[in-house]
């Protein structure tokens, strides 16, 4: 059974050594613990602090590409490097390597396909940005009752995978890819458990993610609501759609109801119109549910056959 413990890294010399000294390398369990560094083109002696520091395999992007896509090459990687068990953790201490112990405890036990850090559950993240918090606890609310489940936390990206989830998930999009995750895995029908774990934010630290509150919530609404539209197309679209059928019908019987009294109809067109209009809107959007889901369909093809693709590809 092999871990690899992977570290996206963007100029983090100062703290990276550090962080890859801590990670255990004897766990119970697991025959042998690698680490592996994915750089996002980091301009300081990142590179040269994680090989000095011991890490099995270091590799650049070359230039800064996002954490999204570097999150796929780390996948990439860890698949070609005969990962039975991928853990994903920030290369700055804000987490503790030693977690990483109990993070794959559910994976080992065939419990989980994907384990989850959780800092809002049962720990208090430690000096965690006020608006970070309420917009994190706020979207993994949101989402949970979107997909029927309660997540407990939706962006963190200390994670385990095991190797059919590395296999299976999709990701296209390049800003983040802790939402995508979540709900992809979700989408396929993995497992996934989430496990309470202490953090600590450095304060005065910027987040390499969020330059603006406004930008992170943009790009990240635009990436949740892109995910949920393909996992959840009837939902997404047959949901909207007959709400608005229902409105039409009640604003037609309020019009019948209005007309039986005088047998007139100029007094009360305007509740004609909108019950009409709303009507329409309201198939559209059923038509777009059942065009989604055929689309849906067909994805669920292409992505069994990638499945497939990628079980033969990256062999051990």
């Amino acid at each position: 059974m092999r871990l690899i413990v992977n570290l996206p890294a963007f100029n983090e010399e100062e703290k990276i050594a550090s962080t890859i000294q801590r990670i255990p390398r004897h766990i119970e369990g697991i025959d042998e613990v690698l680490v592996q560094v994915i750089d996002d083109g980091s301009k300081d002696r990142t590179i040269e602090a994680a090989k000095q520091a011991g890490a099995d395999f270091v590799y650049s992007n070359g230039v800064n590409r996002g954490i999204g896509k570097t999150f796929r090459h780390a996948v990439e990687r860890s698949l070609e490097n005969g990962a039975d068990i991928l853990v994903n953790i920030d290369a700055d201490g804000q987490f503790d390597p030693q977690d990483i112990k109990k993070l794959i405890v559910p994976v080992l036990k065939h419990e989980a396909d994907m384990v989850s850090a959780d800092r809002f559950d049962h720990l208090q993240a430690k000096n965690i940005p006020f608006v970070k918090d309420v917009l994190n606890r706020f979207a993994a609310h949101l989402i949970g009752r979107f997909m029927g489940i309660h997540i407990k936390d939706l962006t963190c990206g200390f994670r385990a995978y095991n190797r059919e989830t590395l296999l299976r998930l999709n990701l296209p999009g390049d800003f983040t890819y802790t939402q995508e995750v979540i709900i992809d895995a979700l989408g396929k029908g993995l497992k996934i458990v989430w496990l309470p774990v202490e953090v600590t934010y450095f304060e005065g630290r910027k987040s390499r993610v969020v330059k603006t509150i406004w930008n992170y919530v943009n790009n990240s609404l635009r990436i949740i609501i892109r995910a949920i539209r393909d996992v959840r197309p009837m939902k997404f679209f047959g949901v909207p759609g007959l709400i608005l059928m229902a409105v039409s019908f009640f604003g037609f019987f309020v019009f019948l109801v209005l007309y039986f009294q005088d047998f007139k109809i100029s007094p009360y067109r305007n509740y004609l119109l909108f019950s009409v209009v709303t009507l329409l809107i309201g198939l559209q959007f059923v038509v777009f549910a059942l065009i989604a889901d055929m689309v849906r369909s067909n994805r669920r093809l292409i992505e069994d056959q990638m499945y497939l693709f990628k079980k033969d590809k990256y062999q051990k």
